[in-house]
C-alpha cells in the first residue's frame, strides 16, 4: 500500500446551524458543536479510519486544542508530524449553517500560518510515497514558502503528488494564475464546481476539467449531490459517477475532504477511474451522515 503524506491544515470547527432565518442584530436559536477539522486533517483521518498508512504534516498551537487535536489524529491512527507554535493558538474555524442548509466559514488559521520548511520532516519524503497537499497551505501566504518547497521535495524523491483547491474565495483573493503556476506539476488536481470557475473562468464543470488538464495531467471536479468526474489529458469525455443516495444527512462540512480519502487510496492502487470515484463518493456520502467534518472515534 502507498504511504499517502498529507501536508495540511488543522483546525478546530465551531459550528452552528440555525433552526430559523437569521435575526440580524438580534439572537437566532442554534444548535453549536465543537469538532476537530482544517481540510489536511480531515483528509488524514478519513483515510486512516479507511486502514491507509497516513501522515499528516502540520502546525499546532500550545493550548488545549491543539494538544486535544492532535490527540484525536492518534486516535484514528494518524502519524501525526505536528510542530508545535509556542506563540500562536491552533487554527479556528466558525462555520454557520443556515436553516436551508447553505453554509459559510470564517477562518483563523492561526499556527497553521506559520509552517515553515524547517517544520517539514525529510524522513517521510521518499520514492514510492504520495504527496497530497492542502490547498489552504499553499494559499495562505506564511505557510506557501513550506508548501511549495514540500512539493519539491516530493518532484526530487520520486514522490507522485495531488493538491486540492481548497476554496473559491481565497483563490479569487491570490488569483488563479499564482496557484496554478505554485501547484504546476502535480499529477492530479481536486476541485468542485466553483472553484473550478474560479480557476479557469468556465462555469461548465467538464470545460473546465478539460481547461485545467492543461496544467495537470488528471483532473477529479466534485459535483456535489451529482457525483464527481475525472478527466485526463487527451481523452475526448470525462468519466461522471453519479452519488449514491445518502441515507441520511446531518452536515456536508468533511464530505469534499473524504471524497478526496476515498478516491486516493483506490487510484494509487491503480484502479480504473470510475472505481476511484465510486469510492471517493462512498465515502463522501458517509461523511454526509456524520455531525462534524471527521469519522466519529
Amino acid at each position: 500500500m502507498t504511504r499517502v503524506v498529507v501536508v495540511g491544515d488543522l483546525m478546530t470547527d465551531a459550528v452552528a446551524r440555525a433552526a430559523y432565518p437569521l435575526a440580524r442584530n438580534s439572537d437566532t436559536p442554534a444548535s453549536v458543536t465543537m469538532h476537530g477539522g482544517g481540510s489536511g486533517a480531515n483528509i488524514a483521518s478519513w483515510m486512516a479510519v479507511e486502514g491507509v498508512d497516513v501522515a499528516l504534516v502540520g502546525r499546532r498551537g500550545s493550548d488545549i486544542n491543539g494538544r486535544t487535536r492532535e490527540m484525536e489524529l492518534m486516535g484514528f491512527g494518524v502519524d501525526a508530524r505536528l510542530v508545535m507554535d509556542p506563540e500562536r493558538a491552533t487554527g479556528t474555524c466558525v462555520v454557520m449553517i443556515t436553516h436551508k442548509g447553505d453554509q459559510t466559514m470564517l477562518s483563523d488559521p492561526g499556527a497553521n500560518a506559520a509552517l515553515s520548511p524547517e517544520d517539514l520532516p525529510k524522513d517521510i519524503f521518499h520514492q514510492g510515497g504520495h504527496l497530497h497537499m492542502s490547498g489552504y497551505t499553499l494559499l495562505n501566504e506564511g505557510s506557501r514558502l513550506a508548501a511549495k518547497t514540500a512539493l519539491s521535495w516530493a518532484r526530487q524523491t520520486g514522490m507522485s503528488a495531488s493538491v486540492d483547491a481548497a476554496s473559491s474565495a481565497p483563490i479569487e483573493r491570490v488569483g488563479a494564475e499564482p496557484f496554478l503556476e505554485w501547484s504546476n506539476g502535480v499529477k492530479l488536481l481536486f476541485a468542485n464546481a466553483d472553484q473550478a470557475e474560479v480557476l479557469t473562468g468556465r462555469d461548465d464543470p467538464e470545460q473546465a476539467a478539460k481547461v485545467l488538464t492543461a496544467w495537470y495531467p488528471q483532473v477529479v471536479i466534485k459535483l456535489s449531490t451529482d457525483g464527481a468526474i475525472w478527466y485526463m489529458n487527451g481523452r475526448s469525455e470525462p468519466v461522471h459517477v453519479p452519488a449514491p443516495q445518502a441515507d441520511k444527512r446531518i452536515g456536508a462540512t468533511g464530505a469534499g475532504d473524504a471524497f478526496i480519502a476515498g478516491f486516493l487510496p483506490t487510484w494509487l492502487d491503480g484502479k480504473p477511474p470510475e472505481e476511484a470515484l465510486g469510492a471517493g463518493c462512498r465515502l463522501a456520502g458517509r461523511a454526509l451522515g456524520e455531525l462534524g467534518p471527521r469519522p466519529q472515534l
